[in-house]
């Protein structure tokens, strides 16, 4: 993927802003990996130390990624929607830098209650909710547990109902439950991140160019939870509590949800077909229909982020 420039000249001296609620950006600012690492905060919560990052000004907007990103998926929207929303954008638990107590139970159930306790920490009432891919199993059972704290949905491919686990994902349940995730399927990929964008790594996979896959940017993804036997074992759990259904039973919930939604859904992702896009499309009753994205795959928000400003800024202004 195409790396931007660094901040400029006037802005490279500036300290990161880790105790400040909010960093207040300007448009000069690249969001590139090293801005990335200068101003991700790390907020001790009481399940985790969880890594954000927290940019922009005004109304509040959550970005949630997926499986087995981290909230560097969402670099290019943030950038472009900064100036019309406070972005806050967390790494969940078992995934980037957050580190979850050792104790600490990992499910879409438990992220949920991550995110209001993370908003309550930063005074925030109620959010725009952006979602990928696992982020939004998260999503929806943060709805229905807070229907109150969202003020708009804007979702893309990701589980819906009965389609969750989708089948793609069992093989990485099956290594989960063995212990052996992470030394066989990611590690390989960060020794040879010609693997990691063939048609079998996670760029083949997931990815609309996995050629774009930068080596920088798997090591971001999978680098954090390969350096200790306790971020394997917490990465293998959330794994697990992935291969378990919990939406079916939101249905009704979603149903009696009355917010504005709008569904953006890439048609080359063969673990989520647009079906499950329509089907959302039913549920919510105040939904602003589907944007069917032609040879987009699973992870096109990170690829395509001109679309999701475009879409995101449509959304809050008919909210």
């Amino acid at each position: 993927m195409t790396r931007r420039h660094f901040l400029k000249n006037s802005l490279s001296t500036l300290p990161a802003v880790v105790a400040a609620p909010h960093i207040i950006a300007t448009q000069s600012i690249s969001f590139d990996a090293a801005w990335y690492s200068r101003n991700r905060r790390f907020l001790d919560l009481p399940m985790a130390r969880v890594a954000c990052i927290d940019v922009g000004h005004g109304p509040a907007a959550l970005f949630l990624h997926g499986y087995p990103l981290n909230s560097y998926q969402w670099r290019g929207a943030l950038e472009r929607l900064h100036t019309h929303r406070r972005c806050i954008a967390p790494d969940l638990m078992g995934l980037g830098l957050t580190e979850p107590h050792p104790d600490q139970t990992i499910s879409p159930h438990t992220q949920a209650a991550m995110l209001a306790a993370l908003l309550d920490h930063l005074n925030i009432d109620s959010v725009d909710l952006v979602a990928n891919d696992s982020g939004g199993i998260t999503a929806q059972i943060f709805i229905t547990q807070y229907p109150t704290r969202v003020r708009s949905l804007l979702i893309t491919n990701c589980d819906v109902d009965r389609n969750s686990p989708p089948s793609g994902f069992l093989p990485l349940v099956d290594l989960a439950s063995k212990g052996t995730l992470v030394d066989r399927f990611f590690i390989p990929q960060l020794n040879d991140k010609n693997f990691a964008r063939s048609a079998k790594g996670l760029g083949g996979l997931a990815y609309t160019y996995p050629n774009h896959l930068t080596d920088e940017t798997i090591e971001i993804y999978l680098r954090p939870f390969t350096t200790s036997p306790l971020r394997k074992q917490q990465l293998n759990q959330y794994t697990l509590a992935l291969g378990i259904n919990d939406l079916i039973v939101l249905h009704e919930k979603l149903r009696q949800w009355k917010n504005p939604v709008r569904i953006v859904w890439g048609l080359k992702d063969p673990l989520f077909p647009v079906e499950w896009a329509d089907f959302l499309d039913r549920t919510f009753p105040n939904s602003r229909g589907v944007r069917r994205i032609e040879n987009a795959n699973l992870f096109f928000p990170e690829e395509m982020p001109d679309l999701i400003a475009e879409e995101a800024l449509k959304l809050w202004v008919r909210s």
